[in-house]
């Protein structure tokens, strides 16, 4: 005897198995608005508070500095300036103050290279090191932050200290190998040198941990198969994390640059009495003591904005060339 088949029951309360989902209500009237209110500006909302800090110390100061550029003020009388339109950027390329602007343009530049270039390659050498397992390896990576995270101006009077020409360390270390004593601060290749060794000390650590944390990143694959080809370390160095790290140094070497440029606090303090003209012969005055010395020395301030006007177009061509070079850079891999 077949037993009968019973259908399952279905309970008239439950939803039908077919057709379009129910879409909920939208709230309507003053809630309806807040509602949409809430959803289209709450992004506009959160984001405010960085545009607003951005367009008070960022903006505003750009667009003031620009307009300053353009009329003679005085650093004693903010509320008077006179128009003189191009005239402030005139005197400095062309006019009364035009061989003192490129002459601290010089300076900047030679500055950046003496600075720059050991810097970048020492922080390499040593983010190279500290990438194998050394011991104590946390201990030196944390110690290459105490450059860096010491003040400006301890730094620079300890400097000025070891390059003094009476009884400096470094004249003492050139008197071992019977090399007479140097006057650090009155030379012009010399100074530099001497400002160029603050910031190297400064800054090396700081791009080494860059330089390290970009070879961190690196595959190890890359390393085990140069490794099997024969290639000792040197070698894997060279041909492999070099030209891995190629957009990581391009990056470090812009932003030194940049560094370089603005390069005031080392000079200004290095040099004592005579700091704010770069030395008593303006012999390591960059850009931004040249805008210090005419905004603050000689109450100019119209052609100290030009001067920053100057260095911030300076900055935007390097920036530009960073692009263009990085472009080639991502096509030819």
């Amino acid at each position: 005897m077949a037993t009968p088949t019973r259908t399952p029951r279905r309970d008239t309360a439950d939803p039908p198995a077919s057709g379009p989902p129910q879409r909920r209500a939208r709230p309507t009237g003053l809630r309806g608005r807040l509602h949409r209110w809430d959803h289209k500006g709450s992004p506009y909302l959160f984001v405010a508070p960085f545009f607003l800090v951005f367009a008070v110390f960022g903006l505003f100061p750009l667009v003031y500095t620009g307009y300053l550029s353009l009329h003679q003020v005085s650093l004693y009388n903010v509320d008077q300036t006179d128009w003189v339109g191009f005239q402030n950027y005139s005197d400095l390329l062309f006019g009364p103050v035009s061989e003192q602007f490129w002459h601290a343009l010089r300076n900047t530049i030679t500055l950046g290279l003496l600075s720059t270039v050991p810097q970048l390659v020492i922080a390499l050498g040593l983010a190279h090191l500290l990438n194998y397992r050394l011991p104590a390896r946390g201990f030196f990576r944390t110690a290459l932050l105490a450059p860096y995270a010491t003040s400006v101006a301890a730094a620079t009077l300890v400097f000025a200290l070891i390059f003094s020409p009476e009884g400096g360390m470094a004249n003492w270390v050139l008197g071992l190998v019977d090399l007479g004593p140097i006057r650090w601060e009155s030379g012009d290749l010399s100074s530099q040198i001497a400002v160029s060794v603050i910031v190297i000390w400064r800054w090396t650590g700081y791009n080494a941990l860059i330089y390290l944390a970009a070879m961190q990143a690196v595959p190890r694959e890359l390393y085990e198969a140069a490794a099997i080809d024969g290639a000792n370390r040197w070698r894997q160095f060279l041909h492999v994390t070099v030209p891995e790290l190629r957009p990581t140094i391009l990056f470090t070497v812009v932003v030194s640059f940049i560094g370089s440029t603005q390069l005031f606090g080392e000079p200004y303090l290095f040099g004592g009495q005579s700091g704010h003209q770069g030395g008593t012969n303006h012999q390591y005055e960059t850009l931004g003591i040249l805008m210090y010395d005419q905004g603050f020395h000689y109450s100019l301030l119209g052609r100290a904005s030009a001067i920053a006007w100057l260095m911030f177009v300076l900055l935007v061509l390097v920036g530009l060339a960073n692009t263009l070079i990085a472009r080639r850079l991502r096509a030819a891999k």
